[in-house]
């Protein structure tokens, strides 16, 4: 069945190709279809276009066929084009011509635009949550290993002294950043584009601010024409949250892969989280973070391989942006994927204490050593070429205490401070309006 069906048929060579892998995406649409048609047929009732018995009728199937989409059992089945098809063809076996009159109103266009949106507000929810929770994770880490010092480096050489708590805070406060990104895929995700129809509204007397109430929107996309050039647009900003949140995982992936070596040692985890060697018994490798770095590092090309696919189109929609499902859908997937075992992995997180007791770490405190000459009295520059000396002739003495008292420094962390910085970012996101909404729909 296709919605554009005008009696002849379509040569299977070319269904195949321009049908592509949509009935395979689609699956992830198909609730988020069904909560579109029943605000879309709400609103027809109230304007006349559909009769309270049909809309009952309809509602009651609507939710019949809604569970089905969340447990896995609901099909696009052999000869449907895509899941509105499907949908409006089941309505149609069970209720006769009254299914036929759920798309009065709106395109395809608008259709794939609305359930798009849903599903990115839903997916951007679970986001949060996945980040959230490597964000708590993080923090805690900080607290419990604040005390314990280890090397901070610039150019791979040995540098000045950091600690756990520096370390593990600094990844806490770089997904505050990526947070916003993710309020601001949120904020343009979350405007109603229904009864843009195809890009230039319609003549029925459609009550486009129902619509938007009904599905728990912020607000509208209210230019017939920009709603469907805001395809697209979602897309890449939602990408852009995606490869910021990858940037912050693939730098600390990095960072332990390298940490958990034998050249550094300075963490390491449980053998049942690690694999080995064929041949080397010794080895006990750090593939998770391997592969979180590999994966990380797809998901930071995503705004690239999306922004090439909409770049030379002009207003109107167009058969290219169903590329985009192919590029995005499977992304979010794995990027809570990525989130969730990456806390997994830190929740269990061993780290080693007295690292920088080492001689190896000697020249770490040289700074130190000279902001106490420096507070002494004597000049910068004077303290500077003094120690400078001192480690050229091979008589430096290193004080391996510390005293960092600024903000962000390893004796002040402001770990309460970021994470009011983050309940800030958080405050963007209107996520209890949106189910809110979602749960009405589906209740009644």
């Amino acid at each position: 069945m296709k919605l554009w069906d005008k009696g002849y048929d379509v040569s299977k060579a070319i269904e195949t190709f321009t049908v592509g892998k949509d009935r395979e995406l689609d699956l992830f649409l198909a609730p988020w279809d069904i909560l579109g048609t029943m605000a879309h047929i709400t609103m027809l009732e109230s304007i006349g276009l559909i009769e309270s018995d049909e809309h009952r009728q309809l509602m009651a199937a609507l939710r019949e066929i809604y569970p089905s989409t969340l447990d896995g059992t609901f099909r696009i089945e052999d000869g449907m084009e895509d899941v509105h098809s499907q949908v409006e063809w089941m309505l149609t076996q069970q209720l006769g011509d009254m299914g036929k009159k759920v798309h009065s109103g709106r395109s395809r266009n608008d259709q794939v635009l609305v359930d798009l949106k849903l599903y990115f507000l839903d997916e951007i929810r679970q986001l949060v949550e996945h980040t959230m929770q490597l964000f708590g994770t993080l923090q805690m880490l900080s607290e419990r290993h604040k005390d314990i010092l280890i090397p901070g480096y610039t150019h791979y050489q040995v540098a000045m002294p950091s600690s756990f708590g520096l370390w593990f805070g600094a990844y806490a406060e770089s997904l505050v950043d990526d947070m916003q990104f993710l309020q601001a895929a949120w904020k343009v995700a979350n405007q109603n584009p229904l009864g843009s129809a195809a890009g230039y509204g319609s003549s029925f007397p459609l009550n486009r601010t129902m619509t938007t109430q009904l599905l728990g929107f912020d607000d509208l996309s209210y230019n017939v024409v920009y709603a469907q050039m805001g395809r697209g647009k979602t897309e890449k900003l939602l990408a852009f949250a995606l490869s910021s949140i990858a940037s912050t995982l693939n730098k600390l992936a990095s960072d332990v892969c390298q940490y958990m070596s034998q050249n550094y040692g300075f963490l390491t985890f449980p053998k049942e989280l690690t694999t080995g060697s064929s041949i080397m018994p010794h080895k006990q490798n750090p593939d998770v973070f391997e592969l979180v770095r590999a994966h990380t590092n797809k998901l930071q090309a995503l705004p690239m391989e999306i922004g090439m696919i909409i770049s030379n189109l002009p207003s109107g929609y167009h058969r290219d942006l169903q590329l985009t499902k192919e590029s995005l859908l499977p992304a979010i997937e794995q990027m809570k994927s990525c989130l969730g075992i990456t806390d997994y992995m830190l929740q269990q997180v061993i780290v080693k204490e007295g690292i920088v007791e080492d001689k190896l770490y000697d020249y770490l405190f040289s700074v130190e050593v000279l902001n106490r000459e420096v507070l002494k009295g004597v000049p910068f520059r004077d303290a500077y070429k003094m120690i400078g000396e001192q480690i050229n002739a091979g008589n430096f003495q290193p004080e391996r205490s510390v005293e960092h008292t600024h903000e962000g420094s390893i004796g002040n962390l402001c770990n309460e401070e970021i994470a009011a910085k983050m309940n800030r970012a958080l405050d963007g996101i209107s996520i209890g309006r949106f189910r809110a909404a979602i749960d009405k729909l589906v209740k009644g």
